[in-house]
Order: structure tokens, then sequence, then C-alpha cells
């Protein structure tokens, strides 16, 4: 069956009541995210006391931080297709469940590694890495979320359908940071906390979805057969509207990952601000990309995902390039003014993203074989995580390169200035 001649096919009888399997995917979701919300915010501030006690430069440091975000992604990249795969074959749901039990597993892993004393720092910094390897297999099936969505949705509402799970991460990254800041005070702010509560979240994602989620593919209809197979990743990326647009979300992740991997760094250097600070700061980004998120959906309805997904890059280069020109006036004159600015900024590259994301999950779902959706998906996310991987790694090094703290902001826009080459190929569709 060719992969563009799906845009008219329709979910399988048994999985038509959409509604049940979007809400669960969205509380699934949502949940899983608070979990990841809670570490990210403190994560490179913990590692930090480990590495001075094993004498790292500034730049070394850099390094270990942007692996430790990095090797998250890196499995994500190696397991979405699997998963994607497995889930055509097995179904949804098994993989759902398996997915959020190694998250809860992984993060009391996270929590462990802190707790250990500066004496031990190598096998702090050891266990910190393991917990991020697991935590990053265990994450990477938003793909075989999406093939959920895509199951349970006609085409002309995938778009609709896909925004969901971008108003689940805005949820999950505002509530995840707003938790940890009030709820650590139920562990005295003990350094483990954040593990502890991302932990116990997971667990209550996997109750509910063990107890609530309906399977909404049929096992064994699948046409896959191997767990993992290059050949047929290659053959999904040489597919020719499909490929450049995995090219652009590849890109486009790695533009915004470099913001989210440099912001809790940026925000201490450049206006001091404190953990409990910026706990906030990335409550405000959820909300951003929830608020967003909810725009997104009524204007699916009027407009085709190739002219909103060109409006959400634009709006990302321009809060990029601004929070390149921020980080500038700070190094230059450090007299606050620039705060207001550093969120406006923020706001502009989050709704940008959030307005990239359902669009390009859309678009390749439309495009993309009923018996394949988890694996095209899958690979669609695997080469988002790819960008996880790169951008963390490339700004906490340009982070550290330049006193002035713009480079990866730079390299960002950069980096979606040929994001645009792609656009005419995309807008045929």
């Amino acid at each position: 069956m060719s992969a563009t001649n799906q845009s008219t096919s329709v979910p399988p009888a048994e999985t038509t009541p959409s509604k049940a399997a979007l809400g669960v995917i969205f509380l699934t979701v949502f949940i899983d995210l608070l979990g990841f919300g809670i570490v990210l915010p403190v994560m490179p501030r913990q590692v930090k006391p480990y590495l001075d006690a094993l004498g790292f430069s500034p730049l070394a440091g850099g390094v270990v931080i942007g692996l430790l975000f990095s090797v998250f992604s890196l499995m994500q990249f190696l397991f979405s297709p699997i998963w994607g795969r497995l889930s055509d074959r097995i179904g949804r749901r098994p993989i759902l469940l398996l997915s959020l039990l190694g998250s809860v597993v992984f993060y009391a892993l996270y929590g462990l590694a802190v707790t250990l004393p500066v004496a031990q720092a190598g096998l702090a910094i050891g266990l910190m890495m393991l917990s991020r390897v697991g935590a990053g297999i265990a994450g990477a099936s938003v793909g075989t979320a999406a093939a959920v969505i895509a199951d349970s949705t006609t085409p002309d509402n995938r778009a609709r359908g896909m925004a969901l799970i971008g108003i689940a991460f805005g949820a999950g990254f505002t509530l995840g940071p707003l938790i940890a800041y009030f709820g650590l005070a139920l562990f005295s702010r003990q350094p483990w906390g954040v593990g502890a509560l991302a932990s116990m979240l997971s667990l209550v994602a996997l109750i509910f979805a063990a107890t609530v989620f309906r399977e909404t593919r049929r096992p064994g209809a699948g046409t896959a057969k191997d767990f993992f197979s290059l050949s047929r990743s290659l053959d999904v990326l040489r597919q020719p509207l499909v490929g450049p647009l995995v090219l652009t979300y590849f890109l486009s992740i790695f533009a915004f990952a470099n913001f989210e991997a440099t912001l809790a760094r940026f925000t201490q250097e450049g206006f001091g601000m404190t953990d409990d600070d910026n706990f906030l700061v990335f409550a405000s980004i959820g909300a951003m990309l929830m608020v967003a998120g909810g725009l997104y959906r009524p204007l699916a309805k009027r407009f085709p995902e190739s002219r909103l997904l060109k409006a959400g890059l634009m709006m990302m280069a321009v809060g990029l390039g601004g929070l390149g020109l921020v980080a500038w006036a700070v190094h230059n004159d450090p007299a606050g003014w620039q705060k207001p600015l550093f969120y406006l900024a923020s706001a502009a590259a989050i709704a940008g993203f959030a307005f990239v994301n359902p669009s390009v999950s859309a678009l390749i779902s439309k495009l993309a074989d009923a018996d394949r959706q988890g694996e095209v998906l899958g690979v669609n996310q695997s080469f988002a995580s790819l960008g996880r991987i790169l951008g963390p790694f490339a700004g906490s090094l340009l982070f550290a390169m330049h006193p002035s703290r713009t480079l990866p902001y730079l390299v960002a826009v950069a980096t979606l200035a040929l994001v645009a080459i792609l656009q005419p190929r995309v807008a045929r569709r």
C-alpha cells in the first residue's frame, strides 16, 4: 500500500470511540510529563556540586550536563521506532503501560543518585546518567501516543487531535514545576524529593492507564515483523513529502532544545534566580505551551496545517532571536530592565513551537498507511529525539564558549533559516 494513499482512510470500527481514547491519552501524557517537568528545572544545578568535587572545568561540566540532557533523547531516538513498530503489532496499550512502569523505576533511581555525598561524586553522576538512560527508553512512547490519536480520529480532525499532546505537554510542564515548588516542602526540600515526586506521579499515571485505557489498535494488524529495521526507517525518510517534514521537525526541535537546555543556567546567571524562581519560570513556559496549544485547535479548523507550520516557525525565529538580544543586553548592561523582554521573547518561541509540533505530526499522519501509523510516527519522534540529543549538547557547549551567552540562540535562529528552505516542498500538502 502506498504511504500517500492513506489520507482518506478511517480508523477500524472498533477504535472509533475516539473521545474516550483521546481523553485517556491526554491525561496519561499529562501525568507522565509532570514527572519530567519536576526534574528538568533542577537537574543542571543538582549535578553541579558533584562536578565541582571532581574538579571539572566549566567547559567540561557543560559537556557532562549536555550529556545528561542528551542521553535521555538518545534513547528516545533509538527506541521510538521500536515502540511504534511493536505497538503496530501487539497494540498500543502494553507499550504505554511498559513506558509508564519504566518512568516509575528510573525517576526513583534519580532520587537515589542525588542523595549520595560529594565524596561519591563519580557514583552519583553515574547513577544520574543511568536514570536518564532508563527514563529515555521509558519515555520513547510519544510516537505510540500519537498513533493512538491517529487510530481514533479522522484525517480532517487529525491536527486538532495531535494538538492534545502539545496541550498535555504544556500542562505537564506547567504543573510539574509548580508541584515541585510546593510539593518539595513535604520532603523538607531534600534533593531526593524531585525524584520521589516524579516517580509517584508516574505511578499514578500507570495505575490510571492500566484501569481505564482501552486498546485502539487490533493486535497483529501491523505488517512489521522486525522490532528494529533500519531499511524500513530509511524508507519512511525517502517518501517525497514525509522526508522533508521529518527533517523540518528535527531541525525545529534542535533549535528549540538550545533554549530548553540553557534556560536554567541563563536565568541564574542573567537574573540571579533561585531554584524556586526557576520552578516558576518553567511553569510559565508550560502555561504558554498549554495556551498556545488551546489556540491552535480552533485555528486548525480554518487554516491548513502547512500555513500554521510556517506561522509557528516564524514565531520561533522571532522569539529565539529576541532571547539572543536579551542575553547580549544582560551581558553589557545587567540593570534588570531586560527581564520583561526575556519573558516576551520566550513566549514567542514557545508559542511558535506549540504550532510546529501538531502541524508536523498531523501532516505526517495523513500521509502514513493505517497499518504503519505507529512506525511512521515513531520515526518522526525518533528524529525529534535526535534533535533533543544534539540541541542540548550544542547549546550547553555554546553557552560556555562566550561570556555573552548569545551563541545558543544565534545558532538556533540560523537553524530555523535552514528550515525555511524546506517549506516550499512541505507547502505542497
